[in-house]
């Protein structure tokens, strides 16, 4: 009766990673219930600004990668192809970019990498999440699992549960427990995660890490400027990240890693 083990195992995937969903979407539907009445989030002159945007789609460390894709093609700074990251001009026009200079350090020059990650920390982009948060756009920092990381762990646990049943069946036969009925027991925690993955799909899609439902509404609102446009250039930055920036060296800045015997 190995096999009972295995089914127990897979209930308790199938039944804590769901329940982990469940409490996720409810999570949100209260957040966005919430938000209903915020005047930030239901005034129709109510516009994104491009920082905004950034940290919605992709976080603090979406924030500092349009910030510095923004000032490299203001030419304020250079960003080499080998992931060098050089102060042109030290000024900086606000506190994101005040942040991304003084990331870079007194010599003007780093790492493209550990710039992005401390000025992804800076204080700034903490006050501007904040915003967001009070706003209702955004989910609250440290909160429990969200519904895109709960979609992913039930999607796990299905596989878990396929795994553990083909097991079960593979196991020798046993007297008096036919294939079918085991393969049938399986089928139901397998039934629980594939329904539950159906349902939020049909009622939590898109999934989000940082965008509440409210944010998730605002960006889909956003729409592509004229052909050429550098507002509408960074706005595809800031929505679908480096993938989207469109000058061959910018984008090899970004994807540079340093070999292991460099420096």
């Amino acid at each position: 009766m190995f096999w009972v083990l295995l089914l127990l195992l897979a209930w308790a995937f199938a039944g804590i990673t769901c329940t982990r969903l469940c409490l996720a979407a409810v999570r949100a539907a209260t957040l966005d219930t919430s938000a209903t009445g915020a005047p930030d989030v239901t005034a129709a002159d109510r516009d994104l600004t491009l920082y905004e945007a950034a940290f919605l789609s992709g976080g603090p460390a979406r924030v500092a990668e349009v910030t510095l894709v923004a000032m490299a093609r203001q030419r304020r700074l250079l960003l080499a192809h080998t992931g060098w990251a050089t102060v042109v001009d030290p000024r900086g026009r606000d506190e994101i970019e005040q942040s991304v200079i003084g990331a870079i350090g007194p010599e003007g020059q780093s790492r493209i990498a550990p710039v992005r990650a401390r000025a992804a920390g800076a204080e700034a982009v903490r006050r501007l999440a904040d915003g967001l948060v009070r706003a209702g756009l955004a989910v609250p920092d440290g909160a429990a699992t969200t519904v895109g990381t709960a979609v992913r762990q039930v999607r796990a646990a299905a596989l878990a549960v396929t795994v553990l049943g083909t097991t079960a069946l593979l196991l020798p036969v046993q007297t008096g427990t036919p294939r079918l009925l085991v393969g049938l027991w399986f089928a139901l925690p397998l039934t629980l995660s594939l329904s539950c993955l159906a349902l939020a799909r049909f009622e939590a899609h898109p999934y989000s890490r940082w965008a509440s439902p409210a944010g998730q509404r605002l960006l889909g609102t956003l729409t592509p400027g004229p052909a050429g446009d550098e507002r509408s250039s960074l706005t595809s930055v800031a929505v679908r990240g480096i993938r989207a920036i469109g000058e061959p060296e910018l984008r090899a800045a970004f994807a540079h890693r340093d070999q292991p015997w460099r420096e």
